[in-house]
């Protein structure tokens, strides 16, 4: 996902953000698309209703301001702002930030305010026609066992030294849990293995516990999980990640503890004592939820135990949308979804053995994760730069941030941390 400056590249828009946009790696943002004039008037008229009604204070090129005051949002190009709205919906809003289009002073902010009204932002006239307007997934983004070897790569294999440009010492890639709130970068690296600590804990993790975890990411829980005596196997579809999870392993003298596989949760084999997986429920859709949490079932031993964390959505909401194609799977996590607390519980229910003994919510804490992630991110701004990532990338990635913490700020979204039991079989 590396881009190039051999491209032509389309003049900055006027009143952007000053920046040229490579059309052959990002044909979707150097233009507006296409679209008619009335179904540009009819977004137009939907998104400055929207936007009265909401406290932000609007302000439009041409001096308009709508509104009822609060974080500031600069649209600099309104004609090119509708016409993404009103061809592609919330993936036109992302790409027309990525184009520069439009700002905020305080992204986040922005974010929040319009993250706490999304239920309100299209009329309930429109909604009800969603299935006309609004764009459907990609079937080439299902999440088969081949699919997601795809899908993962697109995000995990970017760069190493891209995640660890803005992740603490653990590249831990999933929310910490904080002792209090708010946090400073300090103390994140402790906030992560305490964390990873606690998950392990879910589990009952110990000397000589046989460990299945799905979804290795850079290799800290394992490694933490093989220092309490544990031996571990490890799945991931990510290479990038494998590779420097090995080295990690190695180097924290723990390799004949640890196995990292190239390999999809559908393909694991043999049971353990505990399973454990981190933020990979997300990856997985709604299709294959009742698989995954077979696999999770299958593979533990009975009497041993599940630990999951997991992003959660509202339920009302992902009905809504799990149909939908969103910026978010077009640029970032292609083939993802998040769950409800409800979609989990009605799986484990209906498609396993297993039973929840208890769910813990941290969504505030994943806010400040993030937080911290996105100021890093946006201090080393030169270093990505000098990786290859260009400044389309580099808004892309920042409105990915920003967007997930206004998320967790507003209460839209929220993480879980599971403890799953199943039963011993009755001798």
């Amino acid at each position: 996902m590396r881009t190039g400056a051999t491209h032509p590249t389309t003049a900055p828009p006027a009143g952007s953000s000053h920046f040229p946009v490579d059309p052959v790696r990002w044909p979707d943002v150097a233009a507006p698309p296409a679209a008619s004039p009335p179904r540009t008037a009819v977004a137009a008229a939907v998104v400055r209703r929207a936007l009265r009604q909401l406290p932000l204070r609007v302000r439009l090129a041409d001096g308009t301001e709508l509104g009822k005051g609060g974080p500031v949002l600069d649209i600099h190009r309104p004609d090119a702002f509708h016409r993404r709205i009103g061809k592609q919906g919330l993936i036109g809003f992302g790409e027309a930030y990525m184009a520069g289009e439009w700002d905020a002073p305080d992204l986040v902010a922005t974010l929040t305010v319009l993250a706490s009204h999304a239920a309100e932002l299209v009329p309930a006239s429109l909604q009800r026609l969603r299935g006309l307007w609004a764009l459907r997934q990609p079937s080439s983004r299902r999440n088969t066992p081949l699919g997601s070897r795809s899908n993962i790569s697109h995000h995990y294999d970017l760069s190493n030294d891209l995640f660890a440009l803005f992740l603490d010492e653990t590249l831990s890639y999933s929310s910490a849990v904080f002792r209090g709130l708010p946090a400073d970068w300090g103390l994140l690296a402790d906030a992560q293995r305490r964390k990873t600590d606690r998950l392990l804990d879910l589990a009952e993790v110990r000397a000589d516990s046989r460990v299945l975890e799905i979804g290795t990411g850079w290799g800290e829980l394992a490694i933490r999980a093989a220092a309490r005596g544990a031996r571990v196997t490890s799945l991931t579809l990510s290479r990038e990640q494998r590779d420097l999870a090995l080295e990690r392993v190695a180097a924290a003298g723990l390799a004949d503890r640890v196995t990292v596989e190239l390999c999809d949760y559908r393909e694991a084999r043999g049971t353990y004592d505990a399973v454990v997986s981190v933020e990979m429920i997300e990856a997985v859709g709604a299709e294959f939820w009742p698989t995954y949490f077979r696999t999770l079932d299958e593979r533990l031993a009975p009497g041993g135990r599940v630990a999951l964390q997991a992003i959660t959505m509202p339920h009302e909401r992902m009905l809504a949308s799990r149909s939908t194609y969103t910026w978010i799977q077009k640029y970032i996590f292609p083939g993802g979804l998040l769950p409800s607390v409800e979609a989990i519980a009605g799986t484990v229910r209906d498609h396993t053995r297993l039973a929840i003994a208890r769910r813990d919510s941290y969504g505030a804490h994943y806010a400040e994760t993030l937080r911290l992630w996105r100021e890093r991110f946006t201090e080393r701004a030169d270093e990505v730069a000098a990786l290859g990532f260009d400044e389309t990338f580099r808004r892309m990635w920042t409105f990915y941030l920003a967007y997930s913490e206004a998320g967790f700020r507003s209460g839209y979204l929220d993480v879980q941390q599971y403890s799953l039991t199943k039963e011993e079989i009755p001798r």
